[in-house]
């Protein structure tokens, strides 16, 4: 296996856990939306933390999503010089 394409292979690993560092992520938020509104019943408060949540995670899931459909041409401007 070429060094390119080992790297192409990590990068879409590292591309994978982003996405899936989304769901912890996610749950938490909507917990802690949840708690907030156990806490003190205001529905503005928890609105903004489950919403916040969600538009965290889908930056991160977008950025995971174009690491892995960018991995090859990623690992060809690390790598100019190998060739194939």
């Amino acid at each position: 296996m070429k060094s390119k394409q080992l790297a192409n292979v990590l990068i879409k690993m590292l591309g994978l856990s982003v996405c899936l560092y989304v769901i912890p992520s996610c749950v938490s938020g909507i917990l802690v939306g949840i708690t907030q509104f156990q806490v003190s019943p205001k529905w503005d408060m928890a609105v903004i933390r489950i919403v916040g949540s969600a538009i965290g995670a889908a930056v991160q899931a977008a950025v995971g999503i174009a690491i892995i459909s960018m991995s090859q041409k990623i690992a060809g401007m690390m790598f100019k010089t190998d060739d194939e």
